[in-house]
């Protein structure tokens, strides 16, 4: 068996950017969800059989409380924003299996997931359709791996730390030192990424540093690990079962219209077909 698990959030970035390229401002309603439900059903019909997405149902998280600069929903296109609740709408009705995240973000969301299934002997493989670095903590030798859509490159450990120079387990004390524009924290002064990677590898996590190596800005790194650190602990299925695709419910029916999408109903229909028959 083997498990992939889908950043919901930045597949509907993904697809209305892409579409934004080619169509020249007119945005379909719902063309970014519709490119989503379409990379879900590339996975299955190539023989995906357990598939989960994790949502950001919103983006500020409880990591806002701690960082007051931490990522927001600031900014996003309203076009765009209108499709995140859609999106996790019409993969419910598709069959899949479908984790909005609230008080967490979808990225811990991918990380419970994975403690989830790989806890599962029956699991071969798990695989991480994500490209958020933070990610990268997940990684657990060829088992639980990391596949980045830009390129397709699959991050096993020791591509991770060929990658970063720390083994996976480290990410959050790396991500600490170095910073994250991208979630907003900006790191510790002065340590760049192979300072950072030297200094974990000599000492281990933040927390065993001599008092000298930070001085007084320790509390800061422990506070932006705290950040990096995604939690495991997400109660989102009890048994891999629950998340292998069995073909859309009767609701999934207006959703094709709805999408102005007719080819998707041919090609569920295709899936469900293909799957009765192994």
């Amino acid at each position: 068996m083997i498990v992939h698990l889908i950043d919901g959030t930045y597949e509907l970035f993904r697809h209305f950017y892409g579409q934004r390229s080619w169509n020249k401002g007119k945005d379909k309603p719902f063309g970014a969800v519709a490119g989503v439900l379409h990379s879900v059903l590339e996975m299955i019909e190539t023989g995906a059989t357990h598939v989960g997405v994790a949502t950001d149902h919103v983006i500020e998280s409880f990591r806002n409380e701690l960082w007051p600069d931490y990522k927001t929903g600031e900014g996003i296109d309203p076009v765009l924003w209108a499709q995140f609740l859609p999106l996790e709408d019409a993969l419910k009705a598709m069959g899949v299996a479908i984790w909005p995240m609230v008080e967490l973000e979808a990225d811990d969301g991918l990380a419970s997931a994975a403690h989830l299934a790989a806890a599962d002997s029956r699991v071969e493989k798990v695989c991480i359709w994500a490209n958020d670095k933070d990610l990268a903590q997940c990684v657990r030798g060829d088992r639980v791996v990391q596949i980045i859509r830009k390129g397709m490159v699959i991050r096993n450990a020791e591509a991770v730390r060929a990658k970063f120079g720390v083994a996976p387990e480290l990410i959050p004390d790396y991500l600490a030192l170095v910073g994250d524009s991208q979630d907003g924290y900006p790191g510790i002064p002065g340590i760049g990424p192979s300072t950072a990677a030297s200094l974990l590898n000599r000492h281990g996590p933040i927390e065993s540093f001599p008092d000298s190596v930070l001085g007084a800005q320790r509390e800061r790194a422990l506070l932006f690990k705290n950040l990096a650190t995604l939690r495991t602990d997400a109660p989102l299925f009890a048994d891999v079962d629950e998340i292998e695709w069995r073909g859309p419910s009767a609701s999934f029916a207006e959703w094709p219209k709805r999408m102005a999408d007719e080819r998707i109903q041919a090609r569920v229909d295709k899936a469900v077909a293909a799957r009765s028959a192994t």
